[in-house]
């Protein structure tokens, strides 16, 4: 007889051997599953969390109550689920069978379980190598099984202690996979440690942990977490270091307690190492260990790049091989383009910086020409995938990611001594794109660079800071240290542009002008649903035909807020159901609030340095006889497809722009989110056919003239904005510009006094 459904809502236990996994969310435990109750003879839906779903076989026990779901009909649903190993002999064979051991079979399973019976986990904990006396079970496999088994069981059990500090079961995966067998230890000794060791795990998450933990409210290793993630905020906000004053006043807001307290903790940071302090420029500033070292190193090794750069042509010999460029190419170069060229050629490092349409592509290639024809190996690179293909396409030479020029693995970014960065084998290297590299990137760069070797850095100094902390190209630019070439005169062909002209009126704080315009358009629209359906339709039907590209990746929605109507994840819904909706035999996962689908247009949201990519052969140019090219790493800003979503195999396969083939294991999801529509900011170092911007009311501090000319600076042929003009006029007006603390330039400008030798700096 079975249970009577009418204890809907009264709190019991129960005991259950699973019959099956229903469904399954990687990236939160959610689990239902069919289980048969002791004692019944039908099955029971159970709904709930738990770490791993439980296998087929095994058996559970759960806290709960029976529930009536207005579509599901009657299920258990459990608050607590807790795996426990089978004791009988069915409950062992189905559990080994179901595959939760990589290397067990049905038929092998059996075998196993007929020679060892309610022993057989026990043999498989304690003594694998015994497993070998099963006929077809070799010693390694033997091994290899009790290794799983007891990384299982050690999964359960860390997972189940920090169940009880309420950490979810996304979470204590995480942990238990940074800390294996040492998990329980580490969190009951200092559970603050999780906020710098466990991605995703914050110094909120290990706080809440330690105050069930028993941790008092002012104990030094609690205040201390708070300090470092203090600083952390910071740097989330672009900022390299905190003033004291700041710092203090971040940390007490946040932690609750005084000031006294807090420079306690100050100084124990500093004496071991954790947090460094510095006088800058008559600001006492604290920062993170390793944004320190590679803002110190940064500066050296600049420095140290200008003075060594022995293989620099003289001006004499280059400007006369310059004038003889122009002849030989018919090449037209301005002055502006001409002291560019002159710079790279006859500089240890150099910059040249300038807007839309002023000719630094054409700048690049000559500098690259020359360069070659004197011998010279040259490197080219930008921040990007995106910023790497359009070097490549403009220049007509191939380009690399930053990281993959440098070899960047896990761990190795702003290194602090540089030394695990290998060195650049090339006399010369050129960085385009430099607003967008970030203070960490920028000194494993310079690290990289060879002894002799030179440094070209190209950017638009007026574009966006970086995502990440620093303002490295203004810096080096307003230390006056590196030889800085500004191109200012607007090419011919790119003056018929007007988003080339528009840009540029923009960055001048003057309204853009469309009337007459073939490429810049503004369509007037009043109120969030108007101008959002304006959106859509010009993405879906209008401009497609007009730039007779693909309306995924000739197409891009960008948009300076991530929340509300016309933010990110609202756009990106609504034209995901235009784009891409559903459609018979086209898979999705769902996560995050959103429906990944077969088809859709993604974009990697943080730098994964071991995720392992593939180009196919036939993806590459000059494919007779090569073989698919493999590597690791996919880096914030990929944009990509979704090729396929593979539900038995757990993944989610992507090709991103520059051909790699990557696959996600739907607990990595987190790394991606759909990319119809993005913030500006993650746009840069972009170029697409057509480009459409919602114009509409939003805070000062985020709607910026700088942020508006970003945004018109990536549409190659179109530009169109939707909403109000008044807005868009406020845009211009604002030149506000978001305070960054970092010390680059500072630094260039005070060690270029002293004379550049080892250790002198």
């Amino acid at each position: 007889m079975g249970m009577d459904c009418r204890a809907v809502s009264q709190k019991t236990g129960m005991s259950a051997v699973v019959e099956g996994v229903i469904f399954r969310n990687d990236e939160n435990g959610y689990i239902v599953i069919s289980v048969l109750p002791d004692g019944e003879t039908m099955p029971v839906t159970a709904v709930g969390y738990a770490a791993t779903p439980p296998a087929q076989g095994e058996t559970v026990e759960m806290e709960g109550e029976f529930t009536l779901h207005p579509i599901y009909g009657r299920q258990f649903s459990a608050s607590v689920i807790y795996r426990k190993t089978p004791t009988t002999m069915s409950g062992i064979e189905k559990y080994l069978s179901s595959g939760v051991i990589k290397g067990l079979g049905e038929k092998l399973a059996r075998r196993v379980a007929e020679m060892f019976g309610e022993d057989t986990f026990d043999v498989i904990e304690s003594a694998p190598e015994r497993l070998a006396e099963v006929k077809g079970l070799p010693l390694k496999k033997a091994l290899s099984i009790g290794e799983q088994f007891r990384e299982r069981a050690d999964e359960r059990r860390a997972v189940m202690f920090l169940a009880e500090y309420g950490v979810s079961p996304a979470y204590a995966i995480k942990i238990y996979n940074r800390y294996k067998d040492q998990t329980i230890s580490v969190v009951k000794a200092n559970p603050y440690r999780l906020a710098d060791d466990v991605s995703g795990v914050g110094f909120v998450t290990a706080d809440g942990i330690a105050r069930r933990a028993g941790f008092a409210h002012d104990d030094p290793r609690r205040v201390s977490g708070g300090i470092k993630y203090a600083l952390s905020q910071g740097q989330a906000l672009g900022h390299v270091y905190l003033p004291a004053d700041e710092l203090i006043r971040r940390s007490r807001e946040l932690l609750g307690a005084g000031t006294e307290l807090i420079e306690e903790c100050l100084f124990q940071l500093r004496a071991d190492g954790s947090v460094k302090a510095q006088n800058v420029d008559g600001t006492e500033a604290y920062y993170l260990k390793r944004f320190w070292f590679a803002e110190t190193k940064a500066a050296k090794r600049l420095l140290e790049i200008i003075a060594g750069g022995s293989e620099a042509d003289g001006r004499a010999d280059a400007s006369a091989r310059i004038a003889d460029y122009i002849r030989r190419t018919g090449e037209e170069l301005s002055e502006g383009q001409r002291r560019a060229v002159l710079l790279a050629l006859t500089s240890g490092a150099a910059v040249i910086t300038g807007g839309p349409g002023t000719g630094k592509t054409t700048t690049i290639k000559a500098i690259i020409e020359l360069l070659t024809e004197a011998g010279h190996t040259v490197e080219l690179a930008a921040p990007t995938g995106r910023a790497a293909k359009r070097m490549t396409e403009a220049t007509g030479r191939p380009a690399k990611t930053m990281h993959r020029l440098l070899g960047i693995a896990a761990g190795h970014e702003g290194n602090a001594s540089g030394d695990d960065v290998p060195e650049i084998d090339a006399d010369v290297v050129i960085i385009d794109e430099m607003s967008m590299v970030d203070i960490l990137l920028f000194g494993a760069l310079v690290s990289a660079v060879g002894p002799g070797a030179r440094l070209v850095l190209v950017g638009d100094a007026d574009q966006l800071p970086s995502v990440g902390p620093g303002n490295v190209l203004k810096d080096i630019i307003a230390s006056e240290v590196v030889p800085v070439a500004r191109l200012t005169d607007i090419y011919r062909q790119a003056a018929e542009s007007a988003i080339v002209l528009n840009a540029h009126r923009v960055n001048r704080g003057e309204y853009p002008e469309w009337g007459g315009a073939k490429d810049f358009f503004f369509i007037r629209r009043q109120g969030a649903e108007r101008v959002a359906s304006a959106v859509v339709e010009l993405a879906a039907e209008r401009l497609p035909k007009f730039v007779g590209g693909d309306r995924l990746r000739d197409i891009q929605v960008l948009t300076p807020t991530r929340k509300g109507p016309l933010g990110v994840g609202a756009l990106n819904a609504t034209l995901q159901s235009a784009l891409n909706p559903p459609g018979q035999g086209r898979s999705e996962r769902h996560y995050g609030g959103f429906d990944f689908r077969e088809g859709d247009k993604v974009m990697q949201i943080r730098n994964n340095y071991s995720l392992a990519w593939r180009i196919p052969a036939n993806h590459c140019e000059n494919s007779r006889g090569r073989s698919d090219e493999e590597g690791l790493g996919v880096y914030n800003g990929d944009l990509g497809i979704i090729e396929a979503i593979d539900a038995e195999g757990g993944f989610i396969g992507v090709t991103f722009d520059d051909g790699k083939t990557a696959r996600y294991g739907f607990s990595a999801l987190d790394e991606l989110e759909p990319a119809y529509a993005m913030t500006i900011h993650k746009s840069q170092g972009s170029e697409v056919k057509a480009v459409i911007l919602p114009m509409f009311p939003g805070p000062p501090m985020l709607l910026t003239r700088n942020l508006l000319y970003t945004a018109i600076t990536r549409a190659e042929r179109l530009c169109v904005l939707v909403g109000d003009p008044d807005c868009m006029r406020r845009i211009v007006d604002n030149n506000r510009e978001t305070v960054r603390y970092s010390a680059l330039g500072w630094r260039l400008s005070g060690m270029s006094s002293y004379v550049i030798e080892s250790g002198n700096i």
